[in-house]
């Protein structure tokens, strides 16, 4: 392996490390010891903690989850690239690491959220633009049907399309961690279909258009 090719590897390795810590567990630990994949959907993410812990529990979980995104598509390039490393894949390569680590966390026994905190994090870094198209769309999806599961989905599937569209640079390796961030977060949302399948899964009534007033 080239040096160029080991620098890359190391620094994925620790963006995917950077990615296991979850800020559920973190928190959790904090406040006394609180697992929150013992409770409500067993998700270690910003929603489950919202529900089972409350506003200020999960906006620890989310600050947390949203800066390792940031930090691992942002800082760990610029270091790595101080040490020789030249690959315009570097950045989304550590984005999408860092989602993996998020999902299956080494720090925490494989057992971790959902990636979509941690991908919003990445773009920020990555690209604003791209960032600004999925978050507009989770927000309509949300409004309308009231499902953050299905919002998150539908957001990150328009991910590679307005990478596509907006010509977005550097747009192969950008492309790629947009389908690669599409499947891992249909993936990890597959319960939550599942659950809207059998109209078990909980509306987020809060913002729900239609189910303002019930």
């Amino acid at each position: 392996m080239s040096a160029d090719g080991a620098i890359f590897a190391a620094t994925g390795l620790v963006a995917y490390l950077l990615g296991s810590v979850s800020g559920a567990l973190v928190i959790g630990r904090l406040r006394g010891g609180v697992d929150i994949r013992t409770l409500g959907s067993g998700n270690a993410g910003g929603t489950n903690a919202l529900r089972t812990q409350g506003p200020a529990f999960a906006l620890g979980v989310i600050v947390i989850d949203l800066g390792k995104g940031w930090l691992a598509a942002a800082a760990l390039p610029v270091v790595a690239r101080s040490a020789g490393a030249s690959s315009v894949w570097l950045p989304a390569a550590c984005a999408f690491a860092a989602m993996l680590g998020h999902v299956w966390p080494a720090w925490h026994g494989f057992r971790g959220g959902k990636g979509a905190a941690t991908l919003v994090g990445a773009l920020l870094a990555l690209s604003p633009t791209a960032l600004g198209v999925v978050l507009g769309v989770w927000l309509s999806m949300a409004v309308l049907f009231g499902f953050v599961g299905l919002a998150s989905i539908v957001a990150t599937a328009a991910l590679p399309i307005a990478v596509w569209f907006g010509r977005i640079a550097p747009l192969v390796p950008m492309l790629a961690f947009g389908i690669a961030a599409a499947v891992l977060v249909l993936y990890t949302h597959r319960a939550n279909l599942a659950r809207m399948r059998a109209g078990t899964e909980p509306r987020a009534r809060r913002l729900w258009l239609f189910g303002r007033g019930r």
